[in-house]
């Protein structure tokens, strides 16, 4: 039987789905606008195997932050509400047949990112639900990212006209053009159409860095930021060989009722 694994990143799901509504004390109806949204994913992607995947919600900052301590400094914190009704959010999940995974130090786009791959490298179709470009450094013809809420495949031609590079560029372009969102730094005075261009000329961030025929309008700027460059890109880049402590039978997908 063929595998076709859907993976939710649950809180990119639910936190946009809880700041739309009205009342933001009351998450009975935050949890039925998300299953009312994984019914209809399942209904179009008719998964074999289904996972929603959650950060874990401890003090750790994890080791992006060890290697750029303002990483994601300053996010607005989880409402307290939707906070205390996360389990039965999970608990409601369950009922349409979707278990819950909590990363455990690592953050969940490492833990999506890794169970991806692994199943997209034994044969099987991975869809991830997210708006987070991020993912889209994994695209191939087995593993897709799917945007719900704009109804829409990030797929390659998408992150090409988005961000002028080739999918498995895209941490070399944040190495780079940093992410500001996420307090990433990049290379100061390297924006995105520097980045572009750079990665148009040079496969990587390595080749750039490493590069004795780099114009000088850009060897100024690069040179005295190197390890902010390295440690960006490594940060933007997702893990794929974390132990994930279970297979694929604890998560097929089997209709509720």
């Amino acid at each position: 039987m063929s595998i076709h694994l859907v993976v939710i990143d649950a809180l990119n799901l639910i936190r946009r789905v809880h700041a739309a509504q009205p009342d933001e004390t009351e998450i009975a109806n935050t949890s039925k606008v998300c299953c009312q949204a994984l019914s209809k994913i399942i209904a179009m992607s008719k998964p074999t195997h289904i996972v929603a995947v959650f950060d874990h919600q401890g003090e750790d900052r994890g080791w992006r932050a060890e290697l750029l301590p303002n990483y994601k400094e300053g996010r607005k914190p989880m409402p307290e509400a939707l906070q205390a009704g996360m389990e039965q959010i999970q608990d409601d999940f369950m009922t349409l047949g979707v278990d819950s995974l909590l990363s455990d130090g690592d953050e969940a786009d490492d833990l999506i990112a890794t169970l991806a791959l692994k199943v997209a490298d034994h044969g099987g179709q991975v869809t991830i639900v997210s708006t987070d470009k991020g993912y889209c450094q994994l695209l191939r013809p087995t593993v897709m990212i799917r945007d719900y809420f704009q109804q829409r495949w990030l797929d390659s031609p998408f992150i090409e006209k988005e961000f002028g590079v080739r999918p498995e560029q895209l941490p070399d372009y944040w190495g780079l053009a940093g992410i500001s969102s996420s307090k990433i730094p990049g290379v100061p005075g390297i924006g995105p159409k520097a980045a572009c261009e750079l990665l148009s000329v040079f496969p990587d961030l390595e080749h750039i860095l490493s590069a004795e025929e780099l114009p000088e309008k850009w060897r100024k700027k690069i040179e005295p930021a190197k390890a902010s460059a390295v440690a960006s890109k490594a940060v933007a880049r997702l893990k794929t060989n974390l132990e994930l402590g279970f297979n694929l039978q604890d998560i097929r997908y089997q209709a509720a009722g």
